[in-house]
């Protein structure tokens, strides 16, 4: 809101953080932030983020916080810094550390950033545990295994299958894009669990009521012991849900001894939007029809790549969807990073042009809804056909 003045009105922000980029030159396994070498498509340009700026610097003198990624990877940071200064913003920033050389340092002093806040999550994780005073159970007890690798997963039972309290898998990975489980992976994951004692944990916050109305649990006939689930169980609202056999969560409070609690646990609009959404997705044909326009999306992106020569891997799985700029198979994560990313970001930035809005980063899910109808599926598709020709 803007009051007659132009200026905003209500409370005002004491501090406003900008994460400049993604990208970074570390790729600490324990980071907050997904590491990647190049910058995201949808980062703010230096003109975008000065009138951003502009905008902060009609409050009350905020904190300007430049975070990432590794802010010090862009060409203007300092351009930025010193406009920021300029409009009367204190002006801090919060890189790893690693770049900051002399000549840095006294750009960074020119520029007019008032302070500098190093982050102590090395890449070292026996260093980041020592001086955070995590314990080692955080790290050391955790064990990461390739997606779809069944036979490394066999290894590791092996080796410690009496120490494996729980596998903890997507059952349809989306967050390296949207990668399927290879036949017999999601069942060889219940079949070594049961046999060693160890639960079996599917993370449907993505795939839940996505590739099929009962999750990829029912799409794949795989039983997990705990389900957990997100936003979609609350139409978009802010909502979470775990789910389990019933002796186990017979163990939660108030029936037993493990306490659970949350700000938002119950909350009547989330509730009332998740039961809405719920039950339009489980009118006849409304799930059948967004699955069957997801599959004619993505037949139609793989139409045109090819036409266009361009190497694809496509990926879909009931309304999740993704465009893998490689030839294929993507499998798991070491695959999917061989797609070139260069050429998705042009292709991203080609779409937005026809104006078509994809998710910004090779990457990230795409997901259809019901507000997808043959007409957006039609017209997307003629965009991806003109902008792939391009590339």
């Amino acid at each position: 809101m803007v009051d007659m003045n132009g200026l905003p009105t209500g409370p005002r922000p004491h501090v406003v953080a900008w994460e400049a980029t993604r990208a970074c030159n570390l790729a600490c396994r324990h980071c907050r932030a997904s590491a990647q070498t190049e910058p995201a498509p949808d980062e703010l340009t230096t003109e975008e983020i000065t009138a951003v700026i502009d905008d902060i610097a009609a409050f009350a003198r905020p904190v300007f916080i430049i975070s990432g990624g590794e802010p010090l990877m862009r060409a203007d940071i300092f351009e930025v810094a010193r406009y920021g200064c300029e409009r009367g913003l204190r002006v801090v920033m919060s890189p790893n550390g690693t770049l900051i050389t002399p000549q840095a340092a006294r750009q960074m002093a020119e520029a007019g950033i008032a302070r500098i806040s190093v982050s102590i999550d090395g890449s070292c994780a026996e260093r980041h545990d020592r001086v955070r005073g995590v314990p080692k159970a955080a790290t050391a007890n955790t064990a990461v295994v390739p997606y779809n690798d069944l036979g490394a997963v066999e290894a590791l039972f092996q080796a410690r299958g009496e120490e494996i309290a729980a596998v903890i898998v997507e059952p349809v990975a989306g967050n390296m894009g949207v990668v399927a489980p290879e036949p017999g992976f999601l069942e060889g994951l219940r079949r070594l669990t049961c046999s060693y004692g160890t639960l079996l944990v599917f993370d449907e916050v993505m795939t839940g009521f996505r590739v099929a109305l009962g999750g990829a649990q029912a799409l794949y006939g795989v039983d997990p012991d705990l389900t957990t689930l997100g936003k979609v169980i609350g139409g978009g609202l802010p909502v979470g849900a775990c789910a389990g056999k019933r002796e186990i969560m017979q163990m939660v409070a108030p029936a037993g001894p493990v306490y659970q609690a949350g700000t938002l646990a119950g909350n009547p609009l989330a509730m009332a939007a998740g039961l809405a959404t719920l039950g339009e997705l489980a009118k006849p044909g409304v799930f059948d029809g967004i699955a069957r326009r997801t599959r004619r999306l993505c037949e139609g992106f793989a139409a045109a790549a090819r036409a266009a020569g361009v190497p694809i891997h496509q990926a879909c799985v009931g309304t999740m969807f993704c465009h893998f700029f490689t030839p294929g198979p993507v499998v798991d994560y070491v695959t999917a990073r061989r797609s070139d990313t260069a050429r998705f970001s042009r292709f991203f930035h080609g779409m937005l042009q026809e104006g078509v809005y994809l998710a910004p980063s090779q990457f990230e899910a795409g997901f259809m809804s019901a507000a997808h109808d043959d007409g957006v599926v039609e017209a997307t598709v003629a965009a991806a056909e003109k902008v792939l020709r391009q590339l």
